[in-house]
C-alpha cells in the first residue's frame, strides 16, 4: 500500500513539473477568469484574523503566495509545492514583483516544517492531489498553531443539477482537448476530471476536517463549481484557577 501511495504521488509530481511552464495560462483559459475570484475569497478568509506566519501549499507557480504578500505585506509568506519546475516559476514571479517570499519542496504528508509554525495555511486546487487526505490534514493540523486557520479551495464532484451537468461535459469532454493543445499532455488533462470525480463531496470533506481537530464550515461559489473549506483550529482553553479555602480571590474585593 505504501509503495502504491509513494508510486502515484511520483507520478502526480511528475506531471505537474510537465505542464508548469503552461500551468498559468491553462488556468486562465480553462476557467474563463473565474479562478482570480476564487481565489481572492480564499486569500480573505485565510487572512481574516491577521496571520504573520502562513504557508500557501501546493503553491504551483505561487499565485496565492504573491495574493498573500501584496494584500499583507507585513506576513511571512512561504510557497511549497512538491513539483520543482513550479517552484522555480514562482521565485522568477516573486522576484519579477519585487516580493520577499520563501518557496521551499514539501510533501504534504511529510511538511518540512515545526510543529505549530504558521498562524494559516491556504491550499488552493491541490488538496485533491494529496495521496492520503487523512494524513495530509493531521499534518496541517501539527503545523498550524493554536486558534490558527486552514483554507482549502478545492473543485468537488460537479453537483446533479443543470450546471453541474454542462460542467461535468465540459470539464470531461472539452477541458482534455483544450489542456492537451496548450500543454502537449492530454493525460494531466485527463487526471484532472478524473481526480474531481474521486474527490469527497464537500460535506465529507468537512466531516474529515472536523475529524482531524478543525472545526469547520464551507463555502460554494459559482452554482457549486468550487468549494471553499475554512477549518480553525482550537485556541487552548484558559488555565482555570484554583483558590484555597481561606484565601481570597485576588481578584475579588478583600
Amino acid at each position: 500500500m505504501q509503495d502504491s501511495t509513494e508510486t502515484k504521488a511520483r507520478a502526480i509530481q511528475q506531471m505537474f513539473s510537465e505542464i508548469a511552464p503552461r500551468y498559468d495560462l491553462l488556468n486562465r483559459v480553462l476557467s474563463l477568469g473565474v479562478d482570480r475570484l476564487w481565489r481572492v475569497a480564499a486569500v480573505r478568509a485565510a487572512l481574516e484574523k491577521n496571520p504573520s506566519r502562513i504557508l500557501d501549499l501546493a503553491t504551483g507557480t505561487g499565485d496565492i503566495a504573491l495574493l498573500l504578500k501584496k494584500v499583507a505585506p507585513e506576513a511571512e509568506v512561504i510557497g511549497g509545492d512538491f513539483a520543482p519546475p513550479m517552484l522555480e516559476l514562482a521565485r522568477q514571479k516573486a522576484l519579477k514583483a519585487g516580493l520577499e517570499i520563501s518557496f521551499v519542496e514539501a510533501d504534504a504528508l511529510r511538511l518540512p516544517f515545526p510543529d505549530q509554525r504558521f498562524d494559516a495555511v491556504v491550499i488552493a486546487f491541490g488538496f485533491r492531489n494529496f495521496t492520503d487526505y487523512h494524513r495530509a490534514l493531521v499534518e496541517l493540523y501539527r503545523v498550524i498553531a493554536p486558534g490558527g486557520r486552514l483554507c482549502i479551495l478545492e473543485f468537488p464532484p460537479p453537483p446533479r443539477n443543470g450546471l453541474g451537468l454542462l460542467y461535468r461535459f465540459y470539464f470531461t469532454r472539452i477541458l482534455p482537448l483544450i489542456g492537451g493543445l496548450v500543454s502537449g499532455n492530454a493525460a494531466a488533462y485527463r487526471y484532472l476530471p478524473e481526480s474531481v470525480e474521486r474527490f469527497p463531496d464537500p460535506d465529507t470533506l468537512a466531516n474529515m476536517m472536523n475529524l482531524a481537530g478543525f472545526a469547520t464550515r464551507y463555502q460554494l461559489f459559482t452554482g457549486g463549481i468550487t468549494a471553499l473549506h475554512i477549518g480553525d483550529k482550537p485556541s487552548p482553553a484558559p488555565a482555570s484557577r484554583v483558590v484555597r479555602t481561606g484565601e481570597s480571590d485576588p481578584d475579588e474585593p478583600a
